[in-house]
């Protein structure tokens, strides 16, 4: 379990995203027992152990699914999963083993943190980056000058770089007073960042979206930028902005958060249902498969292979 904990740490660390399945009930007989874990990489593989060959192909599915939602959930794998469809917020699966048994198991995606990029250093940056603090940031620094931020950041970038580093899991807030607003802009209107941000008068952001313009930027990049930035709450000093702000990029980010905002692309498996104990099946790693009538059937194992064999006509039309 400590090596288990150790990898999870690696993983958050490096900035790769997986999952971490927790088995929290057993009804024996299970090979599983409360509290043991394991970890789902995006490849599918798994590492630890939250029950045997039938819990496995269940987990990893879900724990894909909950890393591509960027939810949690909640599964049960029980031989009588129709009993307890009553049961709010559990996802069902029938357990095929034949040694019967149930396991709930809690499953966690674990994602990159996402970054605000913080443009300029004045009271208002320097709010923003302690409220990006508090909500779990990464905090990138940029600016027009060569000295070190004002503020604690994990990364200085020069403007010129802003581009080819923002994805959707970036934040952006271009705050330099008048200084590189324009230059700051023109590298990460169209970059794809999760949220961009001019801190501006309206006049003050109508010339510098004007330049933009006849700099070559399309309409879509500029309907990006929120300018002004932040809600309408009637803020006034630096630090009633920094909360409009954040409060703002807040509501983007849990308004379309996904998986989307890790930058990374998980495949959705094509997947078939086994005609007899109807377990679902991932048809490219199906070990168990056979055409009847010109249609191919897979099977969780060669017990349920073996039930089609003896009576296809029962379980055809199940399978399709």
């Amino acid at each position: 379990m400590d090596e288990l904990r150790v990898r999870a740490h690696e993983l958050a660390t490096r900035g790769e995203p997986f999952a971490l399945a927790t088995v929290v009930r057993v009804e024996r007989p299970a090979s599983a027992r409360p509290g043991m874990k394991a970890i789902v990489l995006l490849d599918g593989t798994l590492e630890g152990w939250v029950g045997g060959s039938c819990a496995h192909p269940v987990v990893v599915r879900e724990a894909l699914a909950a890393i591509r939602e960027a939810r949690p959930r909640l599964i049960s794998l029980s031989p009588h999963p129709r009993e307890r469809d009553e049961m709010e917020g559990v996802i069902h699966h029938p357990m095929t083993c034949h040694s019967g048994g149930s396991l709930e198991i809690y499953i966690e995606p674990v994602l990159p943190r996402p970054v605000l990029l913080l443009v300029g250093d004045t009271p208002l940056v320097r709010a923003l980056a302690g409220l990006g603090r508090l909500e779990g940031f990464t905090l990138w620094a940029a600016g027009a000058g060569e000295g070190p931020p004002s503020f604690e950041a994990d990364l200085r970038l020069p403007l010129e770089q802003l581009t080819r580093k923002v994805t959707t899991a970036t934040y952006v807030v271009v705050a330099t007073m008048g200084d590189a607003d324009e230059e700051a802009l023109e590298q990460v209107a169209g970059a794809g960042a999760g949220y961009v941000g001019l801190v501006a008068s309206r006049r003050r952001a109508d010339t510098v979206l004007g330049y933009l313009r006849a700099r070559g930027l399309s309409d879509d990049a500029l309907r990006r930028v929120k300018a002004p930035a932040g809600l309408d709450i009637g803020a006034l000093t630096p630090e009633e902005i920094a909360v409009s702000i954040m409060a703002e990029i807040i509501q983007v980010r849990r308004a379309g958060q996904a998986l989307s905002e890790a930058s990374v692309s998980v495949p959705v498996a094509a997947v078939a249902i086994d005609p007899i104990c109807g377990m679902t099946v991932e048809i490219a790693t199906a070990k168990h498969s056979l055409v009847h009538q010109g249609v191919t059937f897979y099977f969780c194992g060669a017990r349920c292979r073996q039930a089609f064999e003896h009576d296809p006509a029962r379980y055809a039309t199940a399978g399709t």
